[in-house]
């Protein structure tokens, strides 16, 4: 196995073995190591913190128990009270008498008794008594029968329930229209028949403000299934309605407390940060640890692989240039190691070897290749010199002959013809003046006109701040060629007559159909009677 090992690193270069070195002998047991430090210490903070927050848990439920116990107490008294459950059976005169009497009874103790129930609720007692005048803290039965925790009460087995409920804008002045009260029937003395009960709403600003001052940096939610009672973070808005759980809360701890019908679930949320606090604690240590077990390794391994793999790979790259033309000496030679001593040796072959090809190869080649483009550059030039001026000289002769023999017109001709011939082979700019681009458009015309007699005729336009300017050679020309051959050649009319459209000054527009040869003498004539621009068509 150790051979097998052997010959596979035999085939892989210095980069990717110093990469295996250090992964294999650094990476991997750091990380191991480290992993299962920071495992153990993970596992220690996951304990610790899952006993703080059923801790937090246990706290909420002892203090929310002595807030109802309180309360029930409360609610015990009143339920003990012979005068107070007389006094909602005893029917009235006028509501004066009921005034009067209940003034009596609220006066008495069990109703400024100073406890945290009496202080932070309130205290409503219904009877089933017609007489009875809403206010304060009596009201009539019959104004509770519709009523939520009524309905809770009634279908409940139990004499006394906790409930909750949202009273919205039915009681706008109240300070919280989230209520949670405990409800209770008035039914100890048996002797009284009519149904009685008091409700004991417990102040919900106080009970928020009990949980939040327990300052714990978890959220905590007291909830009745998924619905929120109150929260120590932010749903406990006392104008909304309760607010339900949306199930992405990361529950840290549960607990379970049934208390007077209801069952109230105490959550305990986890931290948000997935970062034990041991860690945030101590991470500068801990960074401090990673970098002098990971970056001291990595710097050495990197200045080792710089140092060999770099100077190896050089020298493989100008070894690979043997089936090119010419070898190229390395120029960055550095280090006196036994790979320094092998670029050295290679400069130095690569400089015999160049010397041999210039000497037996390379000034034989430029030799001939300079006597051959000496020759064909003779070739061209002699080529070029011959032709053009045999056939000038050629035109030239013809044009002397018709001027001998009084032939001017055929002499004008040739003299153009040449001027063509001339601007084709003179080709030693490629932008000319329009005013010399527009000679030698001149000049086709001409020719063109001499072919067409007197169907054909032009004019030449030119303002006088173009003349200097330069165009591409052949600009014009290209055009005006492209129109006689494709547009004037097919159009022009050898018989027949032209239609000549003439509108004067003065507006007036006369219609003539004349003779093709014609035209220059009709050209003079509406010259000569003042008439306007002139349009004409075959």
């Amino acid at each position: 196995m150790f051979h097998a090992l052997e010959e596979k690193l035999n085939d892989l270069n210095f980069k990717k073995k110093l990469l295996l070195f250090y992964l294999f002998c650094v990476l991997v047991p750091l990380f191991l190591t480290d992993g299962i430090i920071l495992f153990l210490f993970q596992r220690s903070e996951t304990a610790e913190l899952q006993t703080r927050m059923e801790n937090m848990a246990s706290a909420v439920q002892y203090d929310l128990s002595y807030t109802l116990e309180e309360a029930a107490s409360e609610i015990t008294s009143v339920y003990l009270n012979r005068t107070l459950n007389e006094f909602l059976e005893q029917n009235y005169e006028s509501a004066l008498d009921f005034w009067e009497a209940s003034l009596e009874i609220t006066d008495m103790a069990y109703f400024g008794s100073g406890s945290s129930a009496s202080r932070d609720g309130w205290m409503v007692l219904y009877g089933d008594n017609e007489t009875i005048v809403n206010g304060g803290h009596f009201y009539s039965l019959s104004d509770a029968k519709n009523t939520e925790w009524y309905q809770q009460l009634e279908n409940s087995d139990l004499d006394m329930v906790l409930c909750y409920y949202y009273v919205g804008e039915s009681d706008p002045s109240a300070t919280s229209q989230r209520r949670i009260s405990l409800v209770r029937w008035l039914n100890y003395y048996k002797d009284l028949q009519s149904d009685k009960l008091m409700r004991l709403d417990l102040d919900y600003s106080t009970l928020v403000r009990r949980l939040t001052n327990m300052n714990y940096d978890l959220s905590v939610y007291i909830c009745s299934g998924d619905t929120i009672l109150y929260a120590n973070d932010g749903h406990s808005a006392t104008k909304t309605d309760f607010e339900s759980l949306s199930g992405e809360e990361k529950i840290g701890c549960e607990l379970d407390y049934t208390v007077y019908g209801m069952t109230l679930r105490i959550l305990v949320m986890e931290p948000e940060s997935s970062i034990p606090a041991f860690l945030l604690e101590h991470l500068p240590w801990i960074l401090l640890m990673i970098a002098a077990n990971l970056m001291l390794p990595m710097f050495l391994t990197f200045a080792i692989n710089r140092s060999l793999t770099t100077r190896i790979q050089e020298l493989s790259g100008a070894f690979e240039q043997v089936n090119s033309d010419s070898l190229k000496e390395i120029e960055n030679v550095r280090g006196t190691d036994e790979i320094g001593g092998l670029m050295r040796n290679y400069n130095r072959m690569v400089r015999r070897q160049q010397e041999l090809i210039q000497t037996v190869y390379k000034d034989k080649l430029e030799r001939q290749e300079m006597a051959l483009a000496r020759q064909r550059a003779e070739l061209l030039a002699l080529h070029s010199q011959i032709n053009p001026h045999f056939l000038f000289n050629v035109l030239e002769s013809i044009r002397m002959h018709s001027i001998l023999k009084k032939e001017d017109e055929t002499a004008e001709m040739i003299e153009r013809l040449a001027l063509l011939q001339r601007q084709n082979v003179n080709w030693s700019e490629d932008s000319i003046p329009v005013s010399e681009e527009l000679r030698f458009v001149d000049a086709y015309l001409k020719l063109q006109q001499y072919r067409f007699g007197e169907r054909f005729s032009y004019e030449i336009e030119m303002e006088k701040e173009c003349e200097d300017l330069y165009i591409p050679r052949l600009t014009i020309a290209t055009f005006v060629e492209n129109a006689c051959v494709h547009g004037i050649e097919k159009n022009l009319p050898r018989y027949g007559f032209t239609y000549v459209y003439i509108a004067r000054k003065t507006g007036y527009t006369w219609k003539w159909r004349i003779p093709a040869w014609g035209w220059k003498r009709i050209r003079s004539l509406l010259f000569w009677k003042n008439c306007g621009p002139v349009r004409w068509m075959s």
